[in-house]
């Protein structure tokens, strides 16, 4: 059993977010479902509690109304390899949500996401600060990452 498992508040769209997550995600299910029952506070047969694996990783979703929504304070950070993965996790997550800078984006549901690829840390933390200010700034420059153009800016190419 993990120690901390990151609880998710949804209005009403907790049950249609985690089928879109675990659609994206090839490693990952759908552990539980708690619906709402006569007593409510929400209506008879909704999801109240979803609980879903994404990459070993479980999450809990709840439908609790509009009191809370997402900000960018909180977002998950997904690491790839290659940059088809870093693709297609981006055009997918982003799907009816929002491209941002440096490999953020907000999901349809609102929830903001950092697709990266695994070689930006190693760039990034080179022994030479200068390879290191470069690959920062061709970041900054980037929506999606591009693998290529960071190692390119750390080659100063």
């Amino acid at each position: 059993m993990q120690k901390i498992t990151p609880f998710l508040w949804f209005d009403d769209k907790a049950e249609e977010a985690m089928n879109f997550y675990i659609s994206i995600f090839k490693n990952s299910k759908v552990l539980s479902v708690s619906r709402y029952g006569e007593g409510g506070p929400g209506p008879k047969g909704t999801v109240m509690v979803a609980k879903f694996q994404i990459e070993g990783q479980e999450f809990h979703a709840l439908n609790g109304g509009p009191h809370f929504t997402f900000s960018e304070a909180i977002s998950f950070l997904i690491n790839r390899e290659t940059q088809q993965e870093v693709d297609e996790l981006w055009e997918k997550l982003s799907a009816g949500g929002q491209k941002s800078r440096c490999g953020w984006l907000k999901d349809k549901y609102g929830l903001s996401w950092q697709v990266v690829p695994t070689v930006l840390g190693e760039l990034m933390q080179d022994k030479d600060p200068e390879k290191s200010k470069r690959v920062m700034h061709a970041m900054l420059q980037m929506d999606k990452l591009d693998i290529e153009g960071l190692k390119r800016a750390y080659e100063n190419e």
